[in-house]
């Protein structure tokens, strides 16, 4: 069967260069007799791959030294109780930006462990904009500030970095992390589950700076403590060592692709191509605000959701899968992370302006 275009907001689709490479390294990985699956955590030939990911990482973000990479377990879901537990204590108050469903998670998480509290809510709206950063209260004593730069399921993404003083920002990049550059000194913490432009599910990537390890209350969990993990180079216990040999073929790709600044071009093209596409048809609907559009992820609707079922299936039948939007909105959401090629992306643009001739 010829691969299909998959628009999967996570698990998503891989680099079709990586997959190859890893599937003729399965079951003998560089010689060695075995394959990666099979490597000890501890053997001379994963200590090499671990690290071999770790440079092409720092590469690619351009981590300054005085900042810890870290390749966990437990998902960004994970991390959500694992920041207050890291940095504030039982009573210490922590400001959220809240613009959609993760970050409202991640603000339920955080008050059964802090005093978290809403810096700024764009719930109003029905999580379709960010809130107006002169509206937001934000307490200069926080432990710090959280955010979600872009929301994968309402397809809400910040187009800034928020500005707050001396007090540690944390971000949630789950879905937006390596779509471009960023500037990682701007960040306390930055958390970001694999599943989407990092590799396949079952690691997480935390970047915490050097002042922020250390400072966790006595009774986290020694698996959700930054510093330990740190000290024992990410292997405290076995970690997802496939997913982390993955992580690393990913990133050498991203790197022989251009790095970041190629990557950045490259998906705001494609979201360009796809929103416009939207815009210029009567039959299809994005209901964020267009300063606040994400890159990554956008949903639409069509003019009749009677249709909803027939489009889906006509488009899988066009190679087109996985476009069915998040239960809790409807409609549907196309994912266009790094590994979605352009001609995924006109393929797609090609076959709605079909559908709408057809059905409109």
């Amino acid at each position: 069967m010829a691969r299909v275009y998959n628009f999967s907001a996570g698990p998503a689709a891989l680099p079709l260069e990586v997959l190859e490479r890893a599937k003729e390294e399965l079951t003998d990985w560089q010689g060695c007799g075995m394959s990666v699956m099979e490597l000890s955590h501890r053997s001379k030939q994963f200590i090499g791959i671990a690290e071999s990911a770790e440079t092409a990482l720092r590469q690619l973000l351009d981590i300054p030294e005085s900042y810890r990479v870290l390749f966990l377990q437990g998902g960004a879901t994970t991390q959500f109780g694992a920041v207050p537990f890291n940095l504030a204590g039982p009573g210490d108050a922590a400001d959220y930006l809240v613009t959609g469903s993760w970050s409202k998670k991640a603000l339920a998480e955080g008050k059964r462990f802090c005093r978290a509290q809403v810096a700024g809510d764009s719930q109003e709206s029905g999580f379709t904009e960010i809130p107006d950063p002169a509206d937001w209260s934000l307490d200069e004593n926080a432990a710090y500030l959280h955010y979600t730069p872009n929301e994968t399921i309402g397809g809400v993404e910040f187009h800034f970095v928020p500005e707050c003083g001396d007090v540690p920002l944390v971000a949630d990049m789950s879905s937006t992390i390596l779509s471009r550059p960023i500037e990682v000194s701007r960040f306390g913490v930055i958390y970001a589950g694999a599943q989407k432009n990092i590799g396949p599910a079952g690691l997480t990537i935390v970047i915490v700076r050097e002042d922020l390890v250390g400072k966790a209350r006595e009774d986290t969990p020694r698996m959700m403590e930054y510093a330990p993990m740190a000290e024992a180079g990410s292997m405290l216990n076995t970690p997802p060592t496939f997913a982390w040999y993955m992580a690393g073929l990913v990133f050498q790709w991203l790197l022989d692709n251009g790095g970041l600044s190629s990557m950045g071009q490259k998906n705001r093209a494609k979201a360009e191509l796809l929103y416009s596409a939207v815009d210029a048809s009567g039959f299809y609907t994005n209901p964020v605000r267009p300063d606040c559009r994400s890159w990554m992820n956008v949903p639409f609707t069509l003019a009749d959701p009677g249709l909803d079922g027939r489009f889906l299936e006509e488009a899988g039948a066009a190679g087109l899968t996985n476009l069915k939007g998040h239960r809790s909105v409807g409609g549907m959401r196309a994912s266009i992370y790094n590994a979605m090629p352009m001609a995924g992306v006109e393929v797609l643009v090609d076959f709605m302006k079909g559908f709408e001739a057809r059905y409109g």
